[in-house]
């Protein structure tokens, strides 16, 4: 029996990325010590009082069917949220409640393509970006960023990509990069996507996480909150990751077809789930601040570090968990590297080439272990990448 192309395909090359972190955890079970630098998770974990208020509300009797499109409060409480940080009014109806971001960025391109529709991401890319456009059995199409533009994506360019696509996915700030798109960048992105009738969708679950700069939601230009669907979560903004709770957000027709799609698929979120998100998004920007704390002040540890060499470069990080390291002049790719290290540091990051083509010679490094023990292991990193470098001169 054959199983459908859209599934067989959704991991097409045969590559999800993800060898080294898998690697690693083979490791970790067979009793050797790995320090993980892998997947974004934070390490703490979800609040007490989170999990108090969940609790009360699953003993209390909200454990059967929820409201598919969300619980009234907390569609109120998301769209309250968005229309105090972007400007942009919006309502319960702009709202779906989603398991998580990852099954709002399925379900929104499912939205806004037809079988066979090309839709357009940039690379480099989250790794999951290319199977779920695949998985709405739509044609995925990477938008090709440069190292040396920070990896921001050019107007120019997307122009000349864009001609017979449907929609655009762009993430900011950004995984894998940490690169914040500023306000020139979001007008030429915009613009493109007014010209050439593009749907947006804007992955915004590192909202919270901004180091330098602003968080802009292109849905706040001129002629886009018609045009663009909003991806947002509680998995970091409130390190609520394994609750699987997130939201679309956009124009209220394509909501209502939305919440169709929701009653096919996933029937909704637990109800005890989104209570304990509204809880928690009544914490206020105070608790958010909380959670996003130990990344910023590893950032500074991080450029405190890698600002005393000259061999790993470190690409602006201006928002997310993460750190995009240069270590091209190693002439090793990222890949060969990161399993390099992972065999002789027992150190564990993902390689650049596992979320696309532009970041080969990259590595990712997620900031999500305790201060200390991050600080040793980016000079460890680092040694170990001037050794390399030593070895590959002396060759040459």
């Amino acid at each position: 029996m054959k199983l459908s192309h859209r599934i067989t395909h959704i991991n097409e090359g045969g590559s999800d990325g993800w060898e080294v972190f898998d690697r690693a955890k083979r490791m970790i079970a067979d009793g050797i010590a790995v320090t993980q630098l892998t997947i974004g998770e934070h390490d703490i974990r979800t609040d007490p009082t989170i999990l108090a208020a969940m609790n009360a509300s699953a003993t209390g009797g909200h454990t059967g069917y929820a409201s598919v499109p969300g619980i009234p409060s907390l569609r109120d409480a998301v769209a309250a949220r968005l229309s105090e940080r972007t400007g942009v009014p919006t309502r319960r109806e702009n709202v779906l409640i989603t398991p998580g971001g990852q099954a709002g960025l399925f379900m929104a391109h499912n939205a806004v393509c037809n079988p066979g529709d090309v839709a357009l991401f940039v690379d480099p890319y989250y790794a999951t970006y290319p199977g779920t456009i695949r998985a709405a059995g739509a044609v995925a199409r990477p938008l090709r960023t440069h190292a040396k533009d920070a990896f921001l994506p050019q107007a120019q360019e997307l122009e000349q990509l864009a001609e017979g696509a449907v929609s655009l996915l762009i993430n900011s700030p950004n995984n894998p990069t940490g690169v914040v798109y500023g306000r020139e960048t979001l007008e030429g992105i915009a613009g493109v996507c007014r010209e050439q009738d593009l749907w947006l969708i804007s992955d915004e679950v590192y909202d919270t996480q901004v180091w330098k700069g602003d968080h802009i939601s292109p849905r706040a230009l001129p002629g886009m909150a018609e045009r663009t669907l909003v991806i947002g979560s509680m998995s970091k903004s409130h390190a609520m990751t394994g609750s699987r709770c997130g939201w679309i957000v956009g124009p209220e027709e394509a909501i209502a077809a939305l919440a169709d799609l929701a009653v096919t698929t996933t029937y909704g979120v637990a109800g005890f789930v989104q209570d304990a998100a509204l809880f928690a998004l009544n914490a206020g920007k105070e608790f958010e601040e909380q959670i996003a704390a130990p990344f910023r002040r590893r950032r500074l540890l991080a450029q405190k570090v890698l600002g005393n060499q000259q061999v790993v470069g470190l690409l602006p990080s201006d928002g997310a968990m993460y750190l995009m390291l240069d270590i091209r002049s190693t002439g090793m790719s990222g890949e060969a590297f990161a399993h390099a290290l992972l065999e002789e540091e027992h150190i564990a990051v993902m390689p650049g080439e596992s979320f696309g083509i532009a970041a080969a010679g990259h590595i990712r490094v997620a900031m999500t272990i305790a201060d200390a023990e991050f600080e040793q292991a980016l000079k460890r990193l680092c040694d170990f990448a001037a050794a390399i470098s030593g070895r590959e001169s002396k060759r040459a």
